[in-house]
């Protein structure tokens, strides 16, 4: 295909078209969908279109785009690692796994084949009546590689009685580049927005990518705070086979962070078995906001943290039991809540940025974490969280005053009251 010149005002068109798309930031499935719309009015006898684009996130592999005639939109499915079991066998049975292993940048197979026991795609195309598959590999050079992605694999299918004609090969091979070209880009945004978000928090990694990157650009905000660790964690590590820590460290982060998200906090840090998440309350001064609904956004962050304390506490009872049975070691969480100002932003060297919360609050909530382990108590919260939690202050009952290291003067502290939490 590629010995045959393509000077065609329906390639110049839809490049320009990809160009243009690219540039006003369309999404993967956008653009594929408007090719394969401006192609077909073009005169392309399109029946559907495949595009898989692998991506760098720490749950899926990548993402296919399916656009087929008629459908109201292109969809997307996301797929997990092909490295074993069924995911492997169906990937291994794939046209482009074929290409792939061949070093090859396309492939056809006129429909029905001889193939099609080799590729099931190729029969269910038969079922759906199609006449004619082409498959391309449109690879990256080698800087262009990130990560695992190196290529766009695309596949186009018609069921026009005698198949593509050599013209219209050609131009899906000329615009195979410039697809891949606007795909990539696209997909670059959404990489971006996962990495800042999967390693500097949901919240903290829009505002990175919103341009919040300069060192000491900051806002103070009000906030509850959360921190926790794991109780006996130097004493597992000191114990339990090396290859065991992080296992555990993974399944006691979920289960704190699930409840976190679900409560619709942000965690900023990870530090070993500590956690250090916000739920954040709006002040008076900030847009729309008056004393009176200050203390209700006060009272709705308090009980977000404190469902977010009950959750936790549930699902580490839960995952206690599933390591028990598998004779792995179990702990609980400790955590301490603490309400107040902070500087929320940028702290750091010139090329060495955390997008974190700092000031006295942040180190009092670390000293009323650390005091459950003297009080015997596995949640422990601050007298103004108290004062700020407005009705779910009657969940709470007072422990005593505590003098905490590094504060100035003692400060009552509060629990759950019993039955509050497992």
């Amino acid at each position: 295909m590629s010995d045959i010149p393509v000077q065609d005002a329906t390639s110049a068109s839809l490049i320009a078209w990809l160009i243009q798309a690219g540039l006003a930031g369309k999404s993967e499935r956008e653009l594929l969908d408007g090719f394969c719309e401006r192609a077909s009015e073009a005169g392309l006898p399109l029946y559907r279109a495949n595009l898989i684009v692998d991506t760098l996130h720490p749950v899926y592999e990548g993402r296919v785009f399916r656009w087929e005639r008629g459908d109201v939109e292109t969809t997307v499915t996301e797929y997990g690692r092909s490295t074993e079991g069924a995911a492997l066998e169906s990937w291994r049975r794939s046209t482009f796994y074929h290409l792939l292993e061949r070093g090859l940048s396309q492939g056809r197979w006129r429909i029905p084949s001889d193939d099609s026991s080799r590729f099931p795609i190729l029969a269910d195309l038969h079922e759906a009546g199609a006449t004619d598959y082409v498959c391309m590999v449109t690879r990256f050079a080698g800087a262009g590689i990130i990560g695992e992605i190196d290529s766009v694999l695309s596949s186009w299918t018609t069921d026009r009685k005698d198949g593509f004609e050599p013209r219209q090969l050609a131009i899906l091979e000329s615009l195979a580049p410039a697809l891949a070209l606007s795909i990539k880009c696209a997909s670059l945004g959404q990489i971006a927005g996962t990495l800042v978000e999967t390693y500097l928090g949901r919240d903290a990694g829009r505002r990175v990518l919103s341009g919040r990157i300069m060192r000491g650009v900051a806002e103070r905000i009000g906030a509850v705070l959360w921190f926790s660790d794991l109780r006996g964690y130097t004493r597992i590590t000191d114990t339990a086979p090396p290859e065991e820590i992080i296992p555990l460290l993974n399944d006691y982060a979920d289960a704190v962070i699930i409840a976190i998200h679900d409560a619709g906090g942000n965690v900023l840090k990870l530090m070993g078995d500590g956690i250090l998440a916000i739920f954040r309350a709006p002040e008076v001064g900030d847009a729309a906001v008056t004393a009176q609904t200050e203390g209700e956004a006060w009272a709705a962050a308090c009980a977000a943290a404190l469902d977010a304390a009950i959750a936790a506490r549930e699902r580490i009872v839960t995952l206690n039991a599933k390591r028990a049975d598998s004779g792995l070691p179990t702990t609980h969480m400790y955590l301490g809540l603490h309400v107040g100002a902070v500087f929320y932003g940028n702290v750091g060297s010139a090329d060495r940025l955390d997008f974190t919360v700092v000031g006295p609050a942040v180190n009092e909530v670390s000293r009323i974490a650390a005091m459950c382990r003297s009080v015997d108590q596995e949640i422990l919260l601050s007298a103004a969280f108290a004062d700020a939690a407005g009705p779910e202050r009657d969940r709470l009952v007072s422990i005593g005053r505590y003098a905490l290291r590094g504060v100035g003067r003692p400060q009552e502290l509060f629990t759950l009251e019993p039955g509050q939490a497992p």
